[in-house]
């Protein structure tokens, strides 16, 4: 009997030793949580309560959330990771995402979802990109994969509380941007993963993810923005500071923290990065002063003092391709300025004629007649809007001769140009439309509309699907 049990011993330890070992439980990442998963219970989606509104605090639900401190708009660590461990209860590592509660309680119930959610349903498909978030982080994935990038026209709407993103290939309006009230400047992470906005309601930049287009994060700034501008690494934004005596706040875009506030000449109406990104520029209408920020050193080192309000600006470059002319719209001016980057020197002001027939608009224009400046990508043209007639004026460069306008709506605001230069949008601002011309022909192909008086646009590089 003894030598049989040795043998069935024997026989057993083989099988096990050929057997494979059961999969480990993946574990859950909390950089990935912080990162992408917990934003999703702070953004706000159209109709329904952000989680956090029912799950912090004294919530009665059965997920926990730590309460935000007083005036925060995100958690810190500390909290994070307090609700990291809430959260975990309700998810199944590495299983299906429908095992997990996380994912199926706010899931609409035709897409999978449990029958009810006190909270509302907040996806109505798992293909949304919120849900896709959970899934990956539930899977066990310690990030989101990238992107392929598209060309999107980001169109803030200065009366209302969303910004419209447009396919340029389509000329149709592919998302909105909810939750921000009265949006002033918009820029893109290099990368195509973000967009920051100014918040003027909330005086914050807000981080917004490409993939859900939902704010993610809100950074306080040291007072209410105007427009924002991005380094050319992507490292830095820089927000123009609309009130007091001026500033520039700095904000470091791997932290999400206002790192720095640099004092400038007056406050601050739009900011820019130079073509060769060695300089911030940014102008003051009070003051009326265009003040140059060294962009290694971060210190004021030049002001450019002119003899009225600094409105939109626009630059082209020299063949080594440092900054040559700054083209600058001014106040109760109907034309813009051209002065010399090295010297400082206004070398010539060119004024908008009139458009025979054209209707004529005085009420309204805020100081600013003109208040549209971009050149092309090729150096050849300036485009500037009139607010008076509602057109866009079209010059050759560097001869500064007219070649042609285009009507592009009752009062025209901001321009922006597709990367390569073949189209213009035009931010109608009395139309509540974006108009969008053929630059080599100078010509009206589209109006798209969008929101409540539309204003500040830009051009970027979006991950998208």
């Amino acid at each position: 009997m003894a030598w049989f049990l040795c043998l069935l011993t024997a026989f057993l330890a083989q099988q096990a030793a050929a057997s494979p070992a059961p999969p480990a439980t993946p574990a859950l990442d909390f950089g990935f949580y912080r990162a992408a998963v917990e934003p999703v219970f702070l953004a706000k989606r159209p109709g329904n309560v952000r989680c956090v509104t029912c799950h912090a605090g004294g919530a009665s639900s059965a997920l926990r959330l730590q309460p935000l401190s007083p005036g925060a708009t995100s958690w810190t660590e500390e909290q994070s990771r307090q609700n990291f461990q809430a959260v975990q209860r309700f998810v199944s590592a590495g299983a299906s995402p429908l095992a997990s509660r996380l994912l199926t309680h706010p899931l609409a119930r035709a897409a999978g979802g449990d029958p009810f959610h006190g909270g509302g349903k907040h996806w109505m498909s798992q293909d949304d990109p919120e849900w896709q978030i959970l899934a990956a982080w539930a899977a066990g994935r310690t990030a989101m994969a990238p992107l392929a990038t598209k060309v999107r026209i980001i169109q803030t709407n200065a009366a209302g509380d969303n910004t419209h993103v447009i396919d340029p290939v389509t000329n149709k309006v592919v998302g909105i941007i909810n939750d921000i009230e009265v949006p002033h400047g918009v820029t893109s992470a290099p990368d195509g993963s973000r967009l920051y906005i100014s918040d003027e309601s909330l005086e914050t930049l807000d981080v917004v993810d490409a993939r859900t287009l939902r704010v993610t994060q809100r950074i306080r700034l040291s007072g209410r923005p105007n427009n924002v501008a991005i380094s050319k690494d992507g490292r830095k934004v820089y927000v123009g500071i609309a009130e007091g005596s001026g500033a520039l706040d700095v904000i470091d875009t791997a932290t999400l923290t206002n790192v720095k506030s640099i004092p400038v000449k007056g406050a601050v109406h739009n900011v820019y990065v130079t073509p060769d990104g060695k300089y911030v520029v940014s102008g003051s209408i009070g003051a009326r002063v265009i003040s140059i920020v060294d962009a290694a050193s971060e210190t004021l080192t030049r002001a450019i003092e002119l003899d009225a309000g600094i409105r939109p600006m626009a630059f082209d470059t020299n063949p080594d391709g440092s900054t040559k002319n700054i083209y600058v719209q001014l106040s109760n001016f109907h034309g813009f300025a051209v002065v010399d980057f090295a010297s400082g020197k206004e070398t010539t002001r060119i004024e908008h004629p009139p458009v025979p027939g054209a209707e004529t608009h005085k009420d309204g224009l805020q100081g600013a007649p003109a208040h549209g400046l971009a050149v092309t990508p090729d150096g050849k043209t300036l485009w500037s809007t009139s607010k008076v007639y509602g057109y866009a004026y079209v010059y050759s460069l560097p001869d500064l001769k007219e070649i042609g306008r285009v009507f592009v709506g009752q009062h025209p605001e901001w321009v922006t140009l597709t990367p390569d230069g073949k189209f213009i949008y035009v931010a109608a601002a009395g139309d509540n439309t974006v108009f969008v011309v053929d630059v080599k022909n100078i010509k009206e192909v589209a109006r798209i509309p969008v929101g409540q008086v539309p204003k500040r646009n830009a051009t970027a590089l979006l991950q998208s699907r």
